[in-house]
């Protein structure tokens, strides 16, 4: 489930949102209300459910080959995330849908080499109702994401974020405690 040339998506369990509106999150780090979205490149960071932490990293044009070895493994592609395994179920059982929208009504969020995020500040409507995403592991497999299920999260994020990788790290506020084990 990615975007068209040309669109960007907003992902929500909620599948009947007719009209979406500028807002604050509750996790932003800025005050200014916008409309959230995603570009083709950042979707997969939104198959999740919700509130699920998520711990992501992929290689870049600077990555290392040992960072490559050492975090995302033989075999493991390009990009990996990571998620807890108390979160499966909901993984497997959650009803995401994707809403689709015009891109030229948004503006890149974040850093202008590598945006993570695509924002409007006025309302904007889907170009048509919510679409079903559909099954999470089989995304992930289709897009040669390696899914891998830790205990914890804290150590791999720890691990990520001083790589020469890629990172993303979602949520991870309703990860267990670093210091927590199973």
């Amino acid at each position: 489930m990615r975007p068209e040339p040309g669109q960007v998506l907003h992902f929500s369990e909620d599948p009947m949102i007719a009209r979406f509106a500028p807002h604050v999150a509750a996790t932003a780090q800025q005050a200014e209300s916008y409309v959230w979205a995603v570009d083709w490149h950042n979707a997969p960071s939104y198959w999740f459910p919700r509130q699920c932490p998520r711990a992501m990293a992929w290689a870049t044009a600077r990555s290392s080959d040992e960072d490559r070895t050492l975090i995302l493994g033989p075999g493991g592609g390009e990009r990996v995330h990571a998620v807890e395994y108390g979160w499966l179920e909901a993984m497997r059982t959650v009803k995401l849908y994707a809403y689709r929208f015009d891109a030229a009504r948004f503006r890149p969020f974040g850093t202008p080499a590598e945006p993570h995020a695509w924002v409007s500040e006025q309302s904007v409507l889907p170009l048509g109702p919510a679409e079903p995403v559909g099954d999470l592991f089989a995304l992930l497999e289709e897009a040669d994401i390696q899914l891998r299920v830790l205990p914890n999260l804290w150590p791999f994020w720890n691990a990520v974020v001083s790589s020469t990788l890629g990172v993303s790290g979602i949520r991870l506020r309703n990860a267990k405690p670093q210091d927590q084990r199973v």
